[in-house]
């Protein structure tokens, strides 16, 4: 089957994560199984491993690229990776290998229909689920200025004066039907940048629709509870709110010395070579951390 997404900081993952054959494996975040046939290929070990999306397009993907998941296949969970993580939990489940990439991926962004990207144009949606009711136009078309702006500085790490040029914009001329409308609004109270200055209030949103942080925040105590002795957990993250969320809960967890939940294998945050960037620019911003259950 053809890949859709190309994953990212692949070689350092199995290089950090280390599958051997037999080994279980949990993804909270598999999309289209760019990490996990890799670690699949490597383990032998199908029918212990779990496979987890909210996505529902990924989740077809799945489903038919191991047609055999509910027999010998691996399990596949339609789920956000903080619902998923408890059922696992709560059915005694523990792994070899837990994996989590935060980032959007690739078909996401480049389905216009999703209202992910502010380069297509597309109708306001960036649900991750699609089941879920909140979207993007409430929040830009419903909002108030103070949420708005609220949102801006603290999710989009946009200067004060910056989020209140937007979050004006905004409020003076909604309603707004598609990203370009949205983008174009915001480009035109933006000095120029090197990068797009629609960039950061559509991380914004799509963190507030998604509860993205939230998610992260829930999940990351759990993630000792379904791993084995020994068992590693990477994480990727594509912005410093989410790394910072996952650099302080690794401190935490592994500053009991023997006592601590985990011990960390990357000091430092592992970040792209340059060969990777060349074919994937995507993967610029992708940071990996790496733990080992004592």
């Amino acid at each position: 089957m053809k890949a859709l997404h190309n994953p990212v900081l692949l070689s350092e993952v199995i290089a950090g994560l280390k599958p051997k054959p037999g080994d279980s494996y949990l993804d909270l975040t598999a999309g289209y199984a760019g990490h996990a046939s890799e670690i699949l290929a490597v383990t032998q070990n199908y029918k212990n491993a779990t496979l987890v999306d909210r996505d529902e397009y990924a989740i077809k993907f799945l489903e038919a690229k191991y047609p055999n998941h509910k027999d010998e296949g691996p399990e596949i969970i339609h789920r956000d990776f903080y619902n998923a993580m408890s059922l696992v939990i709560e059915c005694g489940k523990t792994y070899d290998m837990i994996l989590a990439d935060f980032g959007v991926s690739s078909p996401q962004l480049d389905l216009e229909d999703r209202g992910f990207s502010f380069s297509k144009e597309g109708p306001l949606d960036m649900r991750m689920d699609r089941k879920q009711e909140l979207t993007a136009a409430d929040i830009v078309n419903k909002w108030s200025l103070k949420d708005l702006i609220e949102i801006f500085e603290k999710y989009g790490e946009m200067s004060p004066g910056f989020s209140r040029k937007v979050a004006r914009e905004i409020v003076m001329n909604r309603p707004f039907q598609t990203t370009t409308e949205l983008a174009q609004a915001i480009a035109g109270n933006a000095r120029h940048s090197r990068i797009h200055p629609a960039t950061r209030a559509f991380q914004a949103i799509r963190i507030v629709v998604n509860d993205e942080l939230g998610q992260i925040e829930r999940t990351l105590p759990l993630l000792s509870k379904a791993l084995k002795p020994g068992g590693r957990v990477g994480i990727i993250t594509f912005h410093s709110l989410e790394d910072r969320l996952v650099k302080n809960y690794f401190k935490e967890a592994s500053s009991l010395g023997e006592e601590s939940e985990l011990k960390l294998v990357t000091k430092s945050p592992i970040t792209a070579e340059e060969t990777e960037l060349v074919i994937n620019p995507r993967a610029r911003s992708a940071k990996l951390r790496v733990a080992v259950k004592r």
